[in-house]
Protein backbone atom coordinates (compact mmCIF):
# COMPACT_ATOMS: atom_id res chain seq x y z
CA UNK A 1 0.00 0.00 0.00
CA UNK A 2 1.06 3.57 -0.66
CA UNK A 3 2.73 5.37 2.18
CA UNK A 4 3.40 2.04 3.93
CA UNK A 5 -0.09 1.93 5.41
CA UNK A 6 -1.67 -1.35 6.44
CA UNK A 7 -4.23 -2.92 4.13
CA UNK A 8 -6.62 -3.19 7.07
CA UNK A 9 -7.88 -0.31 9.24
CA UNK A 10 -7.19 -2.39 12.35
CA UNK A 11 -4.79 -5.08 13.43
CA UNK A 12 -5.77 -8.67 14.15
CA UNK A 13 -4.25 -10.13 17.31
CA UNK A 14 -4.55 -13.74 18.45
CA UNK A 15 -7.14 -14.40 21.14
CA UNK A 16 -5.58 -14.97 24.51
CA UNK A 17 -7.87 -16.42 27.13
CA UNK A 18 -7.82 -14.77 30.50
CA UNK A 19 -5.56 -16.54 33.01
CA UNK A 20 -8.44 -16.37 35.50
CA UNK A 21 -10.42 -18.77 33.33
CA UNK A 22 -8.38 -21.65 34.71
CA UNK A 23 -9.64 -20.87 38.18
CA UNK A 24 -13.33 -20.30 37.47
CA UNK A 25 -14.41 -23.16 39.75
CA UNK A 26 -12.18 -22.05 42.62
CA UNK A 27 -13.38 -18.46 42.33
CA UNK A 28 -17.04 -19.48 42.18
CA UNK A 29 -16.68 -21.78 45.22
CA UNK A 30 -14.87 -19.03 47.15
CA UNK A 31 -17.72 -16.64 46.26
CA UNK A 32 -20.28 -19.19 47.47
CA UNK A 33 -18.36 -19.60 50.71
CA UNK A 34 -18.25 -15.83 51.23
CA UNK A 35 -21.99 -15.65 50.57
CA UNK A 36 -22.62 -18.39 53.14
CA UNK A 37 -20.60 -16.49 55.75
CA UNK A 38 -22.59 -13.32 55.04
CA UNK A 39 -25.88 -15.21 55.42
CA UNK A 40 -24.70 -16.67 58.71
CA UNK A 41 -23.56 -13.25 59.91
CA UNK A 42 -27.02 -11.82 59.19
CA UNK A 43 -29.32 -14.69 60.16
CA UNK A 44 -27.26 -16.57 62.76
CA UNK A 45 -24.58 -14.34 64.31
CA UNK A 46 -24.35 -16.79 67.21
CA UNK A 47 -22.43 -19.06 64.85
CA UNK A 48 -19.47 -16.70 65.23
CA UNK A 49 -19.96 -15.45 68.80
CA UNK A 50 -20.26 -18.92 70.38
CA UNK A 51 -16.97 -20.13 68.95
CA UNK A 52 -18.63 -22.59 66.58
CA UNK A 53 -16.83 -21.12 63.57
CA UNK A 54 -13.48 -21.57 65.29
CA UNK A 55 -14.34 -25.18 66.10
CA UNK A 56 -15.20 -25.77 62.44
CA UNK A 57 -11.72 -24.68 61.40
CA UNK A 58 -10.02 -26.81 64.05
CA UNK A 59 -12.29 -29.83 63.66
CA UNK A 60 -11.78 -30.03 59.91
CA UNK A 61 -7.99 -30.14 60.05
CA UNK A 62 -8.10 -33.96 59.57
CA UNK A 63 -10.46 -33.53 56.61
CA UNK A 64 -8.06 -31.07 54.99
CA UNK A 65 -5.12 -33.46 55.43
CA UNK A 66 -7.08 -36.32 53.87
CA UNK A 67 -8.31 -34.00 51.09
CA UNK A 68 -4.68 -33.31 50.12
CA UNK A 69 -4.17 -37.00 49.41
CA UNK A 70 -7.54 -37.38 47.70
CA UNK A 71 -6.71 -34.43 45.45
CA UNK A 72 -3.57 -36.22 44.25
CA UNK A 73 -5.48 -39.45 43.68
CA UNK A 74 -8.28 -37.82 41.67
CA UNK A 75 -5.82 -35.67 39.69
CA UNK A 76 -4.20 -38.94 38.62
CA UNK A 77 -7.65 -40.10 37.43
CA UNK A 78 -8.14 -42.61 40.25
CA UNK A 79 -10.31 -42.83 43.35
CA UNK A 80 -9.86 -44.17 46.89
CA UNK A 81 -13.03 -44.91 48.83
CA UNK A 82 -11.27 -46.92 51.54
CA UNK A 83 -9.91 -43.92 53.46
CA UNK A 84 -12.64 -44.09 56.10
CA UNK A 85 -11.57 -47.64 56.96
CA UNK A 86 -7.90 -46.66 56.78
CA UNK A 87 -8.58 -43.83 59.22
CA UNK A 88 -10.31 -46.23 61.61
CA UNK A 89 -7.51 -48.83 61.44
CA UNK A 90 -4.88 -46.15 62.08
CA UNK A 91 -6.83 -44.77 65.07
CA UNK A 92 -7.06 -48.24 66.61
CA UNK A 93 -3.37 -48.91 65.94
CA UNK A 94 -2.30 -45.59 67.49
CA UNK A 95 -4.49 -46.11 70.54
CA UNK A 96 -3.27 -49.67 71.04
CA UNK A 97 0.38 -48.59 70.87
CA UNK A 98 -0.21 -45.75 73.31
CA UNK A 99 -1.98 -48.08 75.74
CA UNK A 100 1.03 -50.43 75.49
CA UNK A 101 3.24 -47.60 76.73
CA UNK A 102 4.87 -46.29 73.57
CA UNK A 103 5.63 -42.57 73.44
CA UNK A 104 3.69 -40.29 71.10
CA UNK A 105 6.54 -39.70 68.57
CA UNK A 106 6.96 -43.46 68.09
CA UNK A 107 3.20 -43.92 67.87
CA UNK A 108 2.95 -41.22 65.20
CA UNK A 109 5.77 -42.63 63.04
CA UNK A 110 4.48 -46.20 63.30
CA UNK A 111 0.90 -45.15 62.54
CA UNK A 112 1.96 -43.25 59.43
CA UNK A 113 3.90 -46.35 58.37
CA UNK A 114 0.74 -48.46 58.71
CA UNK A 115 -1.20 -45.93 56.63
CA UNK A 116 1.45 -45.90 53.90
CA UNK A 117 1.37 -49.71 53.88
CA UNK A 118 -2.40 -49.78 53.33
CA UNK A 119 -2.06 -47.21 50.57
CA UNK A 120 0.66 -49.31 48.93
CA UNK A 121 -1.67 -52.32 48.92
CA UNK A 122 -4.23 -50.25 47.00
CA UNK A 123 -1.47 -49.14 44.64
CA UNK A 124 -0.37 -52.73 43.97
CA UNK A 125 -3.94 -53.80 43.25
CA UNK A 126 -4.27 -51.00 40.71
CA UNK A 127 -0.81 -50.97 39.14
CA UNK A 128 0.20 -54.63 39.24
CA UNK A 129 -3.10 -56.51 39.13
CA UNK A 130 -4.82 -53.84 36.98
CA UNK A 131 -7.93 -53.83 39.15
CA UNK A 132 -9.97 -50.61 38.76
CA UNK A 133 -9.26 -48.39 41.74
CA UNK A 134 -12.92 -48.00 42.67
CA UNK A 135 -13.27 -51.80 42.92
CA UNK A 136 -9.95 -52.35 44.71
CA UNK A 137 -10.48 -49.64 47.32
CA UNK A 138 -14.12 -50.61 47.86
CA UNK A 139 -13.12 -54.25 48.48
CA UNK A 140 -10.27 -53.42 50.81
CA UNK A 141 -12.32 -50.79 52.59
CA UNK A 142 -14.79 -53.53 53.54
CA UNK A 143 -11.94 -55.92 54.46
CA UNK A 144 -10.29 -53.35 56.75
CA UNK A 145 -13.61 -52.40 58.35
CA UNK A 146 -14.74 -55.96 59.07
CA UNK A 147 -11.25 -57.06 60.06
CA UNK A 148 -10.87 -54.40 62.73
CA UNK A 149 -14.31 -55.27 64.09
CA UNK A 150 -13.18 -58.87 64.47
CA UNK A 151 -9.93 -57.88 66.15
CA UNK A 152 -11.21 -55.09 68.37
CA UNK A 153 -14.78 -56.30 69.01
CA UNK A 154 -15.91 -52.67 69.06
CA UNK A 155 -14.31 -51.92 72.42
CA UNK A 156 -13.11 -48.44 73.30
CA UNK A 157 -9.35 -48.19 73.69
CA UNK A 158 -8.69 -46.70 77.12
CA UNK A 159 -5.81 -46.13 79.55
CA UNK A 160 -3.75 -44.20 77.02
CA UNK A 161 -0.49 -42.48 77.88
CA UNK A 162 -0.79 -38.85 79.10
CA UNK A 163 1.07 -37.60 76.01
CA UNK A 164 -1.57 -39.02 73.64
CA UNK A 165 -4.57 -36.73 74.14
CA UNK A 166 -3.86 -33.39 72.47
CA UNK A 167 -0.24 -34.56 72.12
CA UNK A 168 0.21 -33.92 75.83
CA UNK A 169 -0.04 -30.15 75.28
CA UNK A 170 -3.51 -29.53 76.65
CA UNK A 171 -6.57 -28.63 74.61
CA UNK A 172 -5.40 -25.16 73.54
CA UNK A 173 -1.90 -26.23 72.59
CA UNK A 174 -3.18 -29.39 70.91
CA UNK A 175 -5.60 -27.43 68.75
CA UNK A 176 -2.78 -25.18 67.61
CA UNK A 177 -0.71 -28.24 66.70
CA UNK A 178 -3.61 -29.62 64.68
CA UNK A 179 -4.12 -26.43 62.70
CA UNK A 180 -0.40 -25.81 62.15
CA UNK A 181 0.17 -29.41 61.06
CA UNK A 182 -2.67 -29.30 58.53
CA UNK A 183 -1.63 -25.91 57.15
CA UNK A 184 2.04 -26.95 56.93
CA UNK A 185 1.17 -30.09 54.99
CA UNK A 186 -1.11 -28.10 52.71
CA UNK A 187 1.59 -25.52 51.94
CA UNK A 188 4.20 -28.25 51.40
CA UNK A 189 2.10 -30.20 48.91
CA UNK A 190 0.81 -27.05 47.19
CA UNK A 191 4.38 -25.91 46.54
CA UNK A 192 5.37 -29.39 45.40
CA UNK A 193 2.48 -29.59 42.94
CA UNK A 194 3.37 -26.16 41.63
CA UNK A 195 7.14 -26.31 41.32
CA UNK A 196 8.35 -29.92 41.41
CA UNK A 197 8.47 -32.31 38.48
CA UNK A 198 6.69 -34.93 40.58
CA UNK A 199 3.69 -32.62 40.93
CA UNK A 200 3.56 -31.94 37.21
CA UNK A 201 3.80 -35.69 36.60
CA UNK A 202 0.56 -36.24 38.53
CA UNK A 203 -1.23 -33.75 36.28
CA UNK A 204 0.30 -35.32 33.18
CA UNK A 205 -0.76 -38.84 34.11
CA UNK A 206 -4.29 -37.70 34.90
CA UNK A 207 -4.58 -35.80 31.62
CA UNK A 208 -3.22 -38.48 29.26
CA UNK A 209 -1.25 -41.51 30.42
CA UNK A 210 0.08 -42.35 26.97
CA UNK A 211 1.29 -38.82 26.34
CA UNK A 212 2.88 -38.81 29.79
CA UNK A 213 4.66 -42.07 29.03
CA UNK A 214 6.00 -40.69 25.75
CA UNK A 215 7.26 -37.66 27.68
CA UNK A 216 9.39 -39.92 29.89
CA UNK A 217 6.99 -40.21 32.85
CA UNK A 218 6.18 -43.60 34.33
CA UNK A 219 2.41 -43.54 34.89
CA UNK A 220 2.33 -46.76 36.93
CA UNK A 221 4.94 -45.45 39.35
CA UNK A 222 3.07 -42.14 39.72
CA UNK A 223 -0.21 -43.97 40.38
CA UNK A 224 1.43 -46.20 42.98
CA UNK A 225 2.95 -43.21 44.74
CA UNK A 226 -0.30 -41.24 44.98
CA UNK A 227 -2.02 -44.20 46.65
CA UNK A 228 0.89 -44.58 49.09
CA UNK A 229 0.74 -40.86 49.90
CA UNK A 230 -3.03 -41.11 50.35
CA UNK A 231 -2.51 -43.84 52.93
CA UNK A 232 0.12 -41.82 54.79
CA UNK A 233 -2.06 -38.71 54.85
CA UNK A 234 -5.04 -40.76 56.02
CA UNK A 235 -2.85 -41.89 58.93
CA UNK A 236 -1.97 -38.28 59.78
CA UNK A 237 -5.68 -37.44 59.67
CA UNK A 238 -6.30 -40.38 62.02
CA UNK A 239 -3.76 -39.05 64.51
CA UNK A 240 -5.32 -35.58 64.41
CA UNK A 241 -8.72 -37.17 65.00
CA UNK A 242 -7.79 -39.66 67.72
CA UNK A 243 -5.98 -37.20 69.99
CA UNK A 244 -9.10 -35.10 70.48
CA UNK A 245 -10.64 -37.57 72.96
CA UNK A 246 -9.33 -39.36 76.06
CA UNK A 247 -10.31 -42.73 74.55
CA UNK A 248 -10.11 -44.06 71.00
CA UNK A 249 -13.44 -45.00 69.46
CA UNK A 250 -13.02 -47.92 66.98
CA UNK A 251 -15.99 -46.60 65.00
CA UNK A 252 -14.09 -43.44 64.05
CA UNK A 253 -14.18 -42.97 60.27
CA UNK A 254 -17.37 -44.97 59.74
CA UNK A 255 -19.64 -41.92 59.49
CA UNK A 256 -19.07 -41.22 55.80
CA UNK A 257 -15.58 -39.73 56.13
CA UNK A 258 -14.65 -40.70 52.57
CA UNK A 259 -17.81 -39.05 51.21
CA UNK A 260 -16.98 -35.87 53.10
CA UNK A 261 -13.44 -35.76 51.70
CA UNK A 262 -14.39 -36.62 48.11
CA UNK A 263 -17.21 -34.06 48.15
CA UNK A 264 -14.85 -31.32 49.34
CA UNK A 265 -12.27 -32.14 46.67
CA UNK A 266 -14.75 -32.37 43.82
CA UNK A 267 -16.68 -29.24 44.75
CA UNK A 268 -13.35 -27.44 45.01
CA UNK A 269 -12.81 -27.90 41.29
CA UNK A 270 -10.77 -31.09 40.97
CA UNK A 271 -12.09 -32.83 37.87
CA UNK A 272 -13.14 -36.45 38.34
CA UNK A 273 -11.77 -37.08 34.87
CA UNK A 274 -8.30 -36.23 36.19
CA UNK A 275 -5.60 -33.73 35.27
CA UNK A 276 -7.39 -30.55 36.33
CA UNK A 277 -7.79 -28.86 39.71
CA UNK A 278 -5.79 -27.33 42.53
CA UNK A 279 -5.16 -27.92 46.20
CA UNK A 280 -6.39 -24.38 46.88
CA UNK A 281 -9.75 -25.41 45.47
CA UNK A 282 -9.81 -28.44 47.76
CA UNK A 283 -9.06 -26.17 50.72
CA UNK A 284 -12.01 -23.95 49.84
CA UNK A 285 -14.19 -27.02 49.36
CA UNK A 286 -13.30 -28.32 52.83
CA UNK A 287 -14.10 -24.93 54.36
CA UNK A 288 -17.41 -24.61 52.48
CA UNK A 289 -18.77 -28.07 53.26
CA UNK A 290 -17.49 -27.97 56.83
CA UNK A 291 -19.23 -24.68 57.45
CA UNK A 292 -22.45 -25.88 55.82
CA UNK A 293 -22.42 -29.00 57.95
CA UNK A 294 -22.05 -27.07 61.20
CA UNK A 295 -24.36 -24.21 60.30
CA UNK A 296 -27.48 -26.26 59.48
CA UNK A 297 -28.75 -26.15 63.06
CA UNK A 298 -28.02 -22.43 63.37
CA UNK A 299 -30.04 -21.82 60.20
CA UNK A 300 -32.98 -23.84 61.49
CA UNK A 301 -32.45 -26.91 59.27
CA UNK A 302 -32.14 -30.52 60.35
CA UNK A 303 -28.60 -31.88 60.68
CA UNK A 304 -29.78 -35.05 58.92
CA UNK A 305 -29.65 -33.13 55.62
CA UNK A 306 -25.86 -33.12 55.82
CA UNK A 307 -25.27 -36.32 53.80
CA UNK A 308 -27.95 -35.38 51.26
CA UNK A 309 -26.27 -32.00 50.71
CA UNK A 310 -22.89 -33.67 50.23
CA UNK A 311 -24.33 -36.11 47.69
CA UNK A 312 -26.11 -33.33 45.83
CA UNK A 313 -22.95 -31.23 45.71
CA UNK A 314 -20.98 -34.15 44.28
CA UNK A 315 -23.66 -34.66 41.61
CA UNK A 316 -23.67 -30.98 40.67
CA UNK A 317 -19.86 -30.84 40.56
CA UNK A 318 -19.61 -33.92 38.34
CA UNK A 319 -22.36 -32.62 36.05
CA UNK A 320 -20.66 -29.23 35.71
CA UNK A 321 -17.37 -30.96 34.95
CA UNK A 322 -19.04 -32.98 32.19
CA UNK A 323 -20.55 -29.83 30.69
CA UNK A 324 -17.15 -28.12 30.85
CA UNK A 325 -15.48 -30.97 28.96
CA UNK A 326 -18.21 -30.96 26.33
CA UNK A 327 -17.84 -27.21 25.81
CA UNK A 328 -14.07 -27.52 25.55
Amino acid sequence: MAGGESALPYSIEPHRPSPWRRYVREISVAAAYALLLVILLIRAPRFFTTGEFREVLVGHAPVLVAAIGMTLVILAREIDISIGSQLSICCIFAGTMSRAGWSMPIVAVATIGVGVGMGMINGVLKVVLRIPSIVATLAFGVIWREGKRWLNQGEMIQNLRPDFQWFGLGQTGGKWVQVISAVALFVLFALAMRYLAAGRAVYAVGSDQEAARLAGIRPRRVTFMVFALMGGLAAVAALLTAVRLPNVDPKTGEGGFELQVIAAVVVGGVAVSGGRGTLVGSLIGVALLGTIRSSLVFLGASAYWDKAIQGGIILLAVASDALYRRRE
